[in-house]
């Protein structure tokens, strides 16, 4: 398959502004649990994560899908391809080393709150460090090392789940789904939405926000949402191959994808239509937002913008929920260092967050990939 590889700067600022949603949605949950409120005011944010998988799977088809090793390429001295071990290495670098900062920031952060968990019960040692050593190498932690007690499968660092189940996702790709025929990829994408409508329900929580926990009903969850949303960015990508980008200048494109994918996330809870609005977002809507996302163009101070909110997404993501715990923690403890200005303390989060994030963008993540690279 041979097509031209355009840079779909839209979709690299829509991975960056369904970051920062992901930010705020952690600060609101903090603030509502601050507040006593069981619900949050972006109550639908957590969709975002399904917004990644699409993307990711979208990114995967087009950068990837026509450098496998063929036998027909070895044979007509069309090149040498890529094999699994050159897909691997390259996912790894360019996603393992947030990973290492991230389980390093959330082992600080629980050092800083005393290795407590959420009901003030002390954590030993040996217990921190296997966490700890676990994370790095992304490695779900068992119940038995729930070191913070809320049963999170990276308890360190919460939001490593997706990160998990990205790579879940790359091994896929890698072995089973770049093989597939866009006919099969089809019936795999319909199969699956079946499944995760089917698994929302039946769980009965009005929400298939799973994945994130070690008990096996929500890992099974989590999985359902990446075994829909990478092979559809996947499918989407293929498809995009045939038709090609609408030039000019399209600004207005990458902001009405931005406030599309925002009010689809700040939606209230619904209640018991709340899974089925979930699951028409993840399998209509966001992929009605990329597919509009990667048929335009955008120039100038746009096509800046975008780049950067994409080069930023992924160290804001990995980063910024051990804030997030030291929030959550100096509530739990009355040590609230603002007293009574509730918003301060979620402004100052994002003051931290958001120059941490360039900051280790800058100086650790994008020097480091690119040494490995050259190696």
């Amino acid at each position: 398959m041979n097509y031209p590889k355009p840079h779909y700067d839209i979709l690299d600022g829509l991975r960056g502004v369904a970051a920062l949603a992901v930010l705020c949605y952690h600060l609101f949950e903090a603030i509502a649990f601050a507040a006593g409120r069981a619900e949050q005011d972006m109550f639908h944010g957590f969709l975002a994560v399904d917004f990644f998988f699409i993307l990711s799977g979208f990114v995967m088809g087009y950068a990837y899908d026509d450098r496998w090793k063929t036998s027909s390429s070895k044979s007509d001295g069309g090149g040498h391809g890529m094999s699994v071990g050159d897909f691997v290495r390259r996912r790894l670098i360019r996603l393992h080393p947030m990973v290492v900062m991230g389980a390093v920031l959330g082992l600080v952060a629980f050092y800083v709150q005393g290795c407590v968990r959420w009901d003030g019960s002390p954590v030993g040692i040996g217990n921190v460090l296997v966490a700890f050593l676990l994370a790095l190498f992304l490695l779900p932690s068992p119940l038995s090392l729930d070191v913070r007690g809320n049963t999170e499968m990276f308890p360190l660092n919460g939001p490593h789940w997706s990160l998990f189940f990205e790579y879940l996702g790359s091994l896929l790709y890698a072995l089973l789904l770049h093989r597939m025929s866009t006919r099969w990829l089809r019936v795999w994408v319909f199969v699956a939405g079946v499944l995760l409508l089917a698994n929302g329900i039946l769980q009965g929580e009005n929400q298939i926000a799973y994945g994130w926990s070690s008990r096996p009903l929500n890992m099974l969850g989590g999985l359902l949402r990446l075994l829909f949303g990478y092979p559809a960015g996947l499918l989407m990508a293929r498809l995009a191959a045939s038709h090609p980008q609408h030039a000019g200048r399209h600004g207005w494109v990458f902001l009405a994808c931005s406030l599309a994918l925002v009010g689809l996330l700040a939606v209230p809870n619904l209640g018991g239509l709340s899974v089925y609005y979930q699951v028409l977002c993840v399998t209509c809507l966001f992929p009605a937002i990329v597919w509009m996302g990667s048929r335009a163009v955008v120039t100038g101070g746009t096509q800046r913008a975008a780049s950067f909110l994409g080069r930023l997404s992924y160290p804001l993501y990995a980063i910024h929920y051990p804030l997030i715990y030291l929030y959550i923690h100096w509530i739990n403890t009355d040590t609230h260092p603002f007293g009574s200005a509730p918003w301060a303390t979620p402004v100052a989060i994002c003051l931290i967050a958001i120059p941490l994030a360039i900051l280790i963008m800058l100086v650790y993540d994008e020097p480091l990939r690119r040494k490995l690279s050259k190696r």
